[in-house]
Order: structure tokens, then sequence, then C-alpha cells
């Protein structure tokens, strides 16, 4: 149960995985999967929030989702867009920011401009902030960031972890104090592999579109009982 004593995670990221799986047991089309998990997704965020969490990442599309078929990715573009553009309206009213983290590459200059209008549209939102990663993958958010500060022309000397952070996408972001991963899977998956550095790790075996928010307030409540060390010598409880 949780304790009201102890203090949420600042952010949370969401691995939400099993859309997929959990149309296929329905007998349902994989879109169905897609649009519940959407769903679900909008109602986990305004409870994390509701809950004093500040940041939730959503990890929606990834970079190496490209090699699914056309007619689901097209489908994903289109579910992208409908949430930058329609839907964007609840979260502005909700006083939710959305940032996007990301390579614009393959993506189209429709989606791009949507993205960057509901970016602007609710840049002065401060209850909490949901980060949409799509077209996202860890490793070239690394590489992309390395790149950013050789074009700077950034000497060795000036690399440090506070230069390379600022490098990063929305470097606003901060580290990730809570992992949730759906679907009985257990592995990290190129996701936000910078800011889950001292991340509590939580797998929950629910597919995503079946996660509620008595699942969120379990997994705050596992949470609150960690001990978090962040590489030093004094345990404390989560904070």
């Amino acid at each position: 149960m949780l304790s009201d004593s102890l203090q949420v995670p600042n952010h949370i990221g969401l691995i939400m995985d099993g859309n997929r799986r959990w149309a296929k047991q329905k007998g349902l089309a994989t879109f169905e999967g897609h649009l519940e998990g959407y769903e679900t997704l909008k109602e986990i965020t305004k409870a994390a929030i509701d809950r004093g969490v500040r940041y939730v990442s959503a990890y929606a599309f990834s970079t190496e989702n490209w090699n699914r078929t056309e007619k689901e990715v097209k489908y994903l573009m289109g579910m992208a867009y409908r949430m930058m553009t329609r839907d964007i309206k609840d979260l502005d009213k909700e006083n939710i920011r959305v940032v996007w983290l990301g390579s614009s590459e393959k993506v189209s200059s429709k989606l791009l401009k949507a993205i960057k209008k509901a970016e602007e549209t609710t840049k002065d939102n401060t209850r909490g902030t949901l980060a949409i990663c799509f077209n996202y993958g860890a490793q070239q958010e690394i590489v992309d960031a390395a790149r950013k500060l050789i074009e700077a022309n950034t000497t060795a000397e000036d690399v440090t972890k506070e230069t390379f952070e600022a490098a990063l996408y929305a470097p606003e972001v901060p580290q990730i104090d809570l992992l949730i991963r759906t679907s009985g899977e257990q592995r990290l998956s190129n996701f936000m592999l910078w800011r889950v550095a001292y991340a509590e790790l939580h797998f929950i075996s629910k597919h995503w579109p079946d996660f509620s928010t008595k699942d969120l307030d379990e997994a705050l409540a596992v949470y609150q009982k960690r001990e978090r060390r962040l590489g030093g010598n004094t345990s404390s409880t989560a904070a």
C-alpha cells in the first residue's frame, strides 16, 4: 500500500510492452492492442502526476520499430499524430507539459511539425511532464550527444558528466528513479541507458493494456521500500 509519509519517485520510466500480445490473446487486430495501450498511457500518466510524480517517460516507438510491418508502422505514426494534435488539448487542460525525445530521421515533416507545436503549446505547464520517447534509441541518443559536443568544438577537458547530459535529448528530463516494464520481460531494450544508471527496476507480468492504477500504486509502494544507495556507502529509503 502506498504510504503518504514517503516521497514518490520524481521520474518514472515506462517500457510499455505487450500491446500486440494482449490483442492476440483476445483475438483482436494488432492495432486494437496499440489503441488500448495508448488509452492506458493517458490514464497512468495522469494518475502518476496526481500522486506527485513530476516526470513520466513513455517508450512509445523505438528506432528498431521501423522493422515492423508497413501497416503497423503507419498506424503508430497516425496514433502519434492524433496524440500531438487532438489529444494534446486534454493534457494541456491537465497542466501537463509534453516533451519529445528522439531522432527526426524517417519521421514525416507533418508529424515533426505537430510534435513541435505540442511542445510549444504545453511549455508553460507546471503540474508534471510527459516525455514521449518516439523514434527513440538510447544508444543513438548517446551518439547524437557526442556528435553535438564535437560539432560545438568542445575540448576533451571540457567533456564532463554535466556537459554530456546537457547534450542529450531534452536535457531537462532528469535521471529515472523508477523504471516499470510490463509483459514479463526483464531487459532495458535500449531505453534511457544514461538516465537509468541508478533507477529502481520493477517488472510486472501483465501486458501494458491491462496495467492499472492499482498496479501503479503497487509499484510505487515497492519503490518506497527499496534502499537506494546511489553508488555510495550510506543506504537510504527511496526519495
